[in-house]
Formats: structure tokens, C-alpha cells, sequence
């Protein structure tokens, strides 16, 4: 059983009501920043600093800038009526100018600034009818109090209602419970990157002694952000022993079957497919359980190492299923591996939510007795009436949305089968492990030959109707084209066009010729427009980005995109990859509003100069961030508080390999650095992972 939470820690996770300046009220603000025990108020360090250190005088401090100044109060002159400020006239050690005060009772401010009384002021300085003033200054201190004001004051995230003086004496009254923490992070790595100890970064965080500390490369926020991520992925590298360790069947192909599928392709697969169908054959083979992510470019052919993995499980006698995220998509995978499957000898059976009735259970039927080798279809392939004879395999197509815990709950299925995950979204090398750092990783990185180049072109929205005469030639010389819109309906709140706006425009040009899927039709409608495109029937596909991921119709070879500079970098690429299939010349035409934002101008650029999925992915980051990058509700990315995806994207890779060492020398964590371990997870409320340790 897993221990509790050491008593080391208690103080850290007691109400937030027990900190300084915090009540009951309080308390409900803090909520709204995710703050609800002093462990969080740790980690929830300061956006900026202010400068307070002692000047002379105003001399030479711009407007704007904050200065703090020792004053003699020379004057008190009130308001004529209660709107108007009351003004203290004070001088300097140069100068005399003003403080104003609004909304304060006169006497509280005489109170506070009796005449010839010497007092501290700090606040922003501004220049108003040729003089000097500081409004509402921030600070008031006898010479007495002066020394609590730090020379550089931390500013943090706040929200409506909850002043930064509450934030600040709530942030040093949880700084003085932090305890001295046993070390977690491998020694070598501290001396080697001169990260300071827990309490003493905690200290630097919030005490900062300079603008330096704020950088998230300085080494306390450097080392507290690597706790988070070392935290991260000692949970996932768990999660992946426990997997590995949970009882797994050696799964060993004959290699018939997969060797009449590739002899019936009209190519040779490349060195890359051939390297991930080894490495994914090794892991079934092995006593361990697999938990594999395959990751490759648009059309770099994953689909076809599925295959293999998929006919491997069928020649050892046993099942294997293939979920993907859409009807549209499992149906696609059924008609585009249907050849190969023939040619293999093999059966596939598809099962979506829309099977109902007796045609239901006879599929049940099939797969509770093993007559049906290999199952596709979506997440319905998981649902409790679904019993498979002997699962050995279970690969998921295309889902950021798969976490850790949906990954362990499929692999329950059956008798613990090996699982592998296929993702055709280029995810920089960070949030790959942040994502998927539980598992090992194929990675497809040339493209099948045959694929060629897709000519990408910016193209202003005031040049609409020489596009579409542009689509009605290739149309009519029998070329197909999706064109592709940011929203469903049209809304007020929103000048983007919408799918089914465009759709009725195109329709007075192209008739019957023009067809339209979005993700809120009827999955009937879905499919019979989705069909009648593929057939060649429709020769325009209008869509929302339900298209974005798998779609294959060779003959189309033109992609419109409307409001391009509103989509993610990625996203632009997997739509640019539905096109480019077939033997004809491809174009991706990027319609902007102008003026183009420097942002959206880099990002257009770069899906311009290259087709390198990796590439574009980093560039994304870069420019977008980890959360739109990946959807941030759907991303699966934990929601570190320090940790900067981006900027410390260097350290996920060593966080990763320093837990699964540790792991590796202390199984248990029961050594004097697994025990620190522990406490670090309980730290940051990964304690969850403990319960996967044989030995808690």
C-alpha cells in the first residue's frame, strides 16, 4: 500500500485560510488563480518586478518608471468637493512635487503625512501641468518601515479583487513553511547546472534580489522547473514499467501474411517503415507488453507499419484492433487497407456506435470468437459489450486525446494486449515526451516515393473571384479541390467565413459538382458526402477542419483554406497533406485578411519555404506555444505552473532519462534518493503514480 503524505509536507498543504492577510474571502480570489494550499502559492511565482531601491531624489526618473524617494510633507491641500484629489505637496532632496490621493478621507491622509513629519513614498512617477506628481503611490512608510520594503518587489498574476500586497504577505507567509527537502535531481546535474536546493530557489522566487531571477533560465526558476518536469516523467516512466512489467504474451509472426500485403503494393516500402515494422515486431515478440508511439509526417505511410503490426498479432493467432478518432476515418482505413487485406488472406471487421441491432451482434459474435481477426472501427471498439477472444494488439490512430490513464485503460482490455499509438502531427521533441514520455517512440522520417511537392501560395480574401474562376477551369478540366473554412455557421460575434455560407456561394457556380462535411452533420450525411467526393462525383468539397487528419482522395489536388493566418502552423500542414497524392501538380492556396500581423507573416512564411512537418512543428512552438500547438484542450499536456514547454524543452529530455535511470537503479524507490523521489511527487501532486509501485 502506498504510504501517505510525509509529514514533511503538511504545513505546505494546509488551508490556504491558515497564510497571512487570507480569510474566507480571500480565499475564494485566490480559487480563481488555482491557489487553494500554501504549496500552491509556492508555485505560483511573480510575472515581473518593480525597482524600489532608494533614489535621492526625482531627478532624471522618466514618466512611467516607479521611484522611491525619501520626502519632508510641506503642504496638505485639500479637495473643494469629495470627487476632487486631495494633494500633499512634498520635497525631495532636490525638488519639491506632488502626491495625489483619491477617493481617501482627508484625515487619513493627514494621518498618514502630518506636516514636517519625514516619511518613505514609492510609486509612478508622471509629469502634470509642467509638475512633477505621483498618483496613489504604492507606498507609505515611516523611516522606521522602510525596511520592509524590498528593493526589488515582486509583481504576481493576480485576478479582480486581490490586491498585490495580499498576494505578496500570503506568498513570504507560505515561504516561511517550506521546509529544507531532501534532494531529488541526481547530484552530478545540480554542481553541474549551479541549481541551488529546493527551499533556497523557493527563496530566490520570491524573495528576488535582481531582474535576473525572473528569467526562466535563471537557476532557481530553472531547477524549480525542472522539479516539475522530473515530477512529470517519473509519473509517466512508471506508467510505463507498470505496462511493461504487467503480464505481456510474447506475440510472433510468421511473416506470411504481412509478406502477401507489401508484395502486393505497387512500391517498395522505405528504409524508415521497413526500421519501425522491426522495431514494433521486437516489441511484440518481447515478454514485455509494448507501448509504442509511431510518429511521422503527413504521408510518410504509417498507416502501412499498422498493417504489418496489425497482420503479425492475426499470424500468431490472435486479434488486433485499430481504433481511429472518427466513423469517417475507420471507414477510410476499411476501404484503403481492403486491397492489402485481401491480398493477405484476411477479413477486417468495422464497428462504429452507428451498429445497431441484429447486424451488431453478429459482429459481436465474430469477435467474441475469434472468427474476426482484426477489428476496426472507433472508440466503440472499447465499449463494455465488446469482448474480444484473444486481443494481442491495440492501435490507436491519431489521438493527442489519449492520455496515460486512457492508454492503460485500453491495454486492460483483452489479456493486457501490446498497444501502439499513431499520431501524424510532427510534435516537437518536448511536448512529445511531455505527451508520450511513457513510451517508446518510431519515428517515420522519409516519404514513400511518389508523393510530390505542393506548391503553397498567399493569396489575399479581396481576390475571392479569381479563385474561384481559378477552381472553376481545374474543376471543369476534370481535377478535384477541398476548400476549407474556420467555422460551421456564420455568427456575429465572428467576421470568419463560414463552411455553410461558402458552401451555398459555390453551389451557384459549381451546382451539384459541390459537396459539404462539417462535424456537427449527421454521421449519414458525413459519409454520403464523403463518398460522393471520393467517388469523384462531387469535384468541391467544402469542410471545416474535419478534414484535417487521414483523409485520402488522390485525385484531389487543390486546397483552399480560408483565414489561413487563424489556423495553427500545424494544422496548415495537415490540411496541406490531403493534397499532393495523386499524379497531378498540387497547390495549397492560403487566403488572408490583410494586413498580415508580423506573427501570422513569419508563420505563412514558413509553410511556404518548407514541407517538413518537424520543422514547422518547432517553428509552432516557437511562435504559438505548447497549448495551441496541440489544441490546449485536447493536448493531454500536464498544466505545469513554472515549467515552460518551450523555453525548458531541453530539460524534458533529461528529466526523462534521469527517472528512468533512477527507476532502473532503485525499482522501488526505497533508496535515499527514491525516497526524496517520493516526496517530490507528493510535492507536486503526482503521488498518484506511488500507487503503481509494487512496493508502496
Amino acid at each position: 500500500m502506498t504510504r501517505g503524505r510525509p509529514e514533511i509536507l503538511f504545513p505546505l498543504f494546509a488551508e490556504l485560510t491558515t497564510l497571512d492577510k487570507v480569510g474566507e474571502k480571500t480565499a475564494k480570489l485566490f480559487e480563481k488563480l488555482h491557489v487553494t494550499r500554501p504549496r500552491d502559492l509556492l508555485m505560483h511565482p511573480p510575472s515581473r518586478l518593480v525597482d524600489r531601491r532608494m533614489r535621492p531624489d526625482l531627478n532624471g526618473v522618466p514618466d512611467g518608471e516607479v521611484a522611491t524617494v525619501k520626502v519632508t510633507v510641506a503642504e496638505h491641500r485639500r479637495g473643494r468637493t469629495r470627487a476632487a484629489p486631495h494633494r500633499v505637496v512634498v520635497e525631495d532632496a532636490a525638488q519639491g512635487f506632488t502626491l495625489v490621493f483619491f477617493r481617501l478621507p482627508p484625515a487619513r491622509v493627514e494621518a498618514m503625512l502630518p506636516l514636517g513629519e519625514t516619511r518613505i513614498v514609492s510609486g509612478k512617477v508622471e509629469t502634470w501641468n509642467h509638475m512633477r506628481q505621483m498618483v496613489q503611490p504604492d507606498h507609505v512608510l515611516t523611516e522606521a518601515e522602510a525596511g520592509e520594503l524590498p528593493e526589488f518587489e515582486p509583481i504576481y498574476p493576480t485576478t479582480e479583487g486581490l490586491g498585490q500586497r495580499t498576494i505578496s504577505a500570503a506568498a513570504l507567509s507560505a515561504l516561511s513553511r517550506a521546509p529544507d527537502l531532501p534532494e531529488w535531481i541526481e547530484p552530478g546535474l545540480v554542481s553541474a547546472k549551479l541549481w541551488p536546493g529546493w527551499r533556497n530557489a523557493m527563496e530566490a522566487l520570491h524573495r528576488p534580489v535582481s531582474d535576473d531571477a525572473l528569467r526562466p533560465r535563471s537557476p532557481a526558476r530553472e531547477r524549480i522547473a525542472y522539479d516539475e518536469l522530473l515530477a512529470h516523467q517519473m509519473a509517466l516512466a512508471l506508467a510505463r514499467e507498470t505496462q511493461r512489467k504487467g503480464k505481456g504474451r510474447p506475440t510472433v509472426g510468421t511473416g506470411r501474411l504481412v509478406a502477401r500485403a507489401l508484395a502486393a503494393l505497387p512500391f517498395e516500402p522505405t528504409g524508415a517503415q521497413r526500421r519501425a515494422i522491426r522495431e514494433i515486431a521486437a516489441d511484440m515478440a518481447a515478454e514485455e507488453r509494448m507501448n509504442r508511439l509511431l510518429q511521422g509526417d503527413v504521408g510518410s505511410g504509417k498507416t502501412l507499419v499498422a498493417l504489418a503490426a496489425l497482420l503479425s498479432a492475426v499470424e500468431a493467432g490472435g486479434q488486433a484492433a485499430l481504433m481511429a478518432p472518427t466513423e469517417i476515418l475507420a471507414r477510410q482505413h476499411m476501404e484503403g487497407l481492403g486491397p492489402l487485406f485481401a491480398a493477405a488472406g484476411v477479413v477486417p471487421v468495422l464497428l462504429t456506435g452507428r451498429d445497431k441491432g441484429p447486424g451488431r451482434r453478429e459482429k459481436l459474435a465474430a469477435i467474441a470468437s475469434g472468427e474476426a481477426g482484426v477489428v476496426m472501427g472507433t472508440h466503440a471498439l472499447f465499449s463494455a459489450d465488446v469482448d474480444f477472444a484473444d486481443l494481442r494488439l491495440a492501435v490507436i490512430d491519431e489521438q493527442h486525446r489519449f492520455g496515460v490513464r486512457q492508454r492503460m485503460e485500453i491495454s486492460q482490455k483483452g489479456r493486457r494486449p501490446d498497444v501502439l499509438v499513431m499520431t501524424a502531427t510532427p510534435i516537437p521533441r518536448s511536448l512529445a515526451l511531455a505527451s508520450y514520455g511513457d513510451m517508446d517512440v518510431s519515428i517515420l522520417d522519409e516519404k514513400p516515393p511518389g508523393r510530390k511537392p505542393v506548391e503553397t501560395v498567399l493569396v489575399s480574401s479581396g481576390r475571392l473571384e479569381e479563385v474561384v474562376a481559378h477552381l472553376r477551369r481545374a474543376v471543369e478540366a476534370g481535377r478535384q479541390a477541398y476548400w476549407v473554412c474556420p467555422m460551421v455557421e456564420e455568427s456575429f460575434e465572428s467576421d470568419l467565413t463560414a463552411a455553410e455560407a461558402r458552401h451555398r456561394e459555390l453551389q451557384a457556380v459549381f451546382g451539384d459538382r459541390v459537396t459539404l462535411v462539417h462535424g456537427q452533420m449527421p454521421p449519414s450525411e458525413k459519409d454520403a458526402a464523403m463518398a460522393a467526393f471520393t467517388g469523384g462525383e462531387a469535384r468541391v468539397l467544402v469542410a471545416t477542419t474535419v478534414i484535417e487528419v487521414g483523409v485520402n482522395v488522390p485525385d484531389a489536388s487543390i486546397m483552399v483554406i480560408e483565414h489561413a493566418d487563424r489556423f495553427g502552423l500545424a494544422q496548415l500542414h495537415q490540411l496541406r497533406g490531403r493534397v499532393g497524392r495523386g499524379e497531378a501538380a498540387s497547390s495549397c492556396l492560403l487566403m488572408y485578411d490583410p494586413p498580415l500581423g508580423e506573427t501570422a507573416q513569419a508563420r505563412l512564411k514558413i509553410l511556404r519555404e518548407t514541407e517538413d512537418g518537424f520543422r514547422i512543428a518547432e517553428e509552432d512552438l516557437r511562435l504559438r506555444g505548447a497549448g495551441d500547438v496541440l489544441g490546449t484542450r485536447q493536448s493531454g499536456l500536464p498544466d505545469f505552473r513554472v515549467a515552460d514547454l518551450e523555453m525548458h524543452a531541453d530539460l524534458m529530455a533529461v528529466a526523462q532519462d534521469d527517472a528512468r535511470l533512477l527507476l532502473t537503479t532503485d525499482p522501488t524507490l526505497e533508496g535515499e534518493r527514491g525516497r526524496a523521489m517520493r516526496t517530490l511527487l507528493w510535492l507536486m501532486e503526482a503521488d498518484e503514480a506511488l500507487r503503481l509501485l509494487k512496493v508502496g
